[in-house]
């Protein structure tokens, strides 16, 4: 099952420098992750490693990297707040269960049905929320700020400007023009990797200063601490409050002094020293609490399933091969169900990382170990987190836009006057979608609309053609009969202009539904009420079943060739 080294074509040194690579970037993500889930960066990182190790190893999809997502973690956020670190560990726990499930019972396969505009619209979308979460990465001087509206604590930052700001472009620029050229002097060494190396060199041992990883997650650090620890505050204080105070008292506990040490050490005692330690989250064992998290597993589980899937997909059509499904499933649900029971976060497939994993020459299990027992190491090593923590912000947001140029599907452009428009608006809204809600309810829509578009156009493609004799008439049917078509179908027929015998010739159409049924019912009924026979002629094998199943329900009697109405 672990086909480590299958291929003979495996390049070990661009396996290695890959994962490294790899590795590398997936640090700050994590660290951004877990900030927008509420949590401690460490829970993060953990769940980095456990989902990634675990899903490389034993995965259906050989070079794809998975890890905490910004797509599972925005989902996390308002609960963490009312039910704590125990309920998250619970459900994502009971989130590996449910995807575990969904592999073994081959849900898997389900992925296939998706329609290539959903996938354009899945890929350009998460190409612009990649992009807009770098661009967001330009703000600086982050404070807490209390939110009116939804009476609570929310993190405010201003654009950088000036000189920083200069600097910082100039960087990311460097960074995205290193990737680009430098494969063409050499493909020995991933460019993305020269690239955050010959940046790291240029910040720490030139004038040129700019803001670092450790910098960064320091930040991060104080800003949710004291986030955390005056929401508590309010939270406290607010039942004692009368109502036209609340918003006055909570501007004030934001504008207040804040020590980040004390915060800093009681949120470690909190969470940093279970966050990789084996443990059955604490909450009690019974319906309310499953109840409590069912309803998050069940919204994480989809998200995780879907953006893997497809991301799984993506790098099929990018590496001219075929990963399974159902496996990733397998996989995926064992490494949140580790990743919950170490007290971490959970995560999914991570399309941009896969995305500079596949760029770097990363192609198989190696790559992907590689990258999460590098990840390992920098957590648990503190000299391998120092070199780390020297590397530049602006770096890894150039690797991360020639990530975005890579992803963002680029020939969707050119369809506009090429596909249907119904094709064009599901492209759009899935993009739209994707940026403004979350994935599942993207990909959810852009099906729905694709199936309603589906059943409006087959709806008109129901017709007959009409013969008549003396006194038998025969409507011969074309076209697929089902819920769409049924009042098409109504409309076809005149029972009170019609001879005493009508013959409906089904060769040439199906029946697929109930409601298809209901309509055949609806018309022999109007028959039998004026006294005439109808008879259902050349009925599929499938047709005729779902009739002779139906029998309870319709007036129509089952016979060897034909199907006859009761009269």
């Amino acid at each position: 099952m672990i086909d480590l080294l299958v291929k003979r074509d495996i390049n070990v040194k661009n396996e290695l420098l890959s994962g490294l690579t790899v590795a590398i970037a997936l640090v700050p993500e994590a660290v951004a992750f877990s900030f927008v889930a509420g949590v401690h960066p460490s829970i993060g990182l953990w769940a980095a490693f456990f989902v990634g190790f675990i899903t490389s190893l034993l995965g259906g999809r050989p070079g794809m990297i998975s890890g905490a997502t910004g797509a599972m973690a925005v989902v996390m956020t308002a609960f963490v707040v009312l039910y704590g670190l125990q309920y998250l560990f619970a459900a994502v726990i009971l989130c590996g269960v449910i995807q575990m499930l969904c592999g073994l019972f081959g849900a898997g396969r389900f992925i296939r049905l998706l329609p290539h505009p959903v996938m354009l619209g899945f890929v350009n979308g998460l190409a612009i929320v990649i992009g807009l979460a770098q661009v967001h990465q330009l703000k600086s001087n982050h404070s807490v700020a209390f939110n009116d509206h939804t009476q609570t604590f929310e993190v405010a930052a201003q654009w950088m400007s000036g000189t920083v700001l200069f600097t910082t472009i100039a960087l990311i620029l460097l960074t995205m023009a290193i990737i680009y050229y430098f494969p063409r002097l050499t493909k020995a060494v991933p460019g993305t990797l020269v690239a955050i190396v010959v940046l790291t060199m240029i910040v720490q041992f030139t004038p040129i200063k700019a803001l670092t990883v450790s910098e960064s997650v320091a930040q991060m650090n104080a800003i949710a601490a004291e986030q955390s620890a005056k929401s508590k505050q309010f939270e406290a204080e607010k039942p004692q409050l009368i109502f036209s105070k609340v918003n006055a008292r909570g501007q004030a506990i934001a504008a207040e002094d804040f020590d980040p040490t004390l915060a800093t050490n009681q949120e470690s005692e909190s969470s940093v020293h279970k966050a990789g330690h084996f443990a059955i989250p604490a909450i009690p064992f019974n319906l309310k609490s499953l109840g409590i998290i069912f309803g998050l597993a069940i919204t994480l589980a989809s998200i995780g399933l879907i953006e893997s899937l497809m991301t799984l997909t993506l790098i099929d059509e990018l590496t001219e091969t075929r990963g399974s499904s159902n496996r990733e499933c397998l996989a995926q649900g064992l490494g949140n169900m580790v990743s919950g029971l170490f007290g971490s976060m959970g995560g999914c497939a991570m399309i941009g990382q896969s995305m500079i994993n596949i760029r770097s020459g990363g192609r198989h299990r190696l790559s992907g170990i590689t990258a999460a027992l590098c990840l390992l190491g920098f957590i648990v090593f503190p000299p391998l987190w120092s070199c780390i923590g020297m590397i530049p912000v602006p770096a890894l947001i150039g690797v991360m836009f020639i990530v975005v140029i890579a992803t963002f599907e680029w020939t969707s452009l050119r369809l506009w006057n090429k596909i249907p428009p119904s094709d064009i608006f599901v492209i759009v809204a899935v993009s739209a979608i994707t940026v403004l809600a979350d994935l599942a309810i993207a990909v959810a829509a852009g099906v729905m609309i694709s199936a309603l578009v589906f059943a409006w156009k087959k709806s008109h493609q129901i017709q007959a053609e009409v013969s008549e004799t003396a006194d038998v008439k025969t409507y011969t049917l074309t076209g697929p009969l089902f819920f769409g078509a049924a009042t098409s179908f109504k409309e076809i027929f005149t029972p009170t202009e019609d001879p005493s015998h009508v013959n409906i010739e089904f060769k040439n159409t199906r029946v697929y539904d109930h409601t298809a049924l209901e309509a055949i019912n609806t018309i022999c009924a109007k028959y039998k009420e004026l006294g005439k026979t109808v008879t259902l002629n050349n009925l599929s094998e499938d047709c005729q079943g779902l009739l002779t199943r139906a029998e309870p329900i319709l007036e129509v009697e089952a016979s060897e060739q034909d199907f006859q109405v009761a009269v």
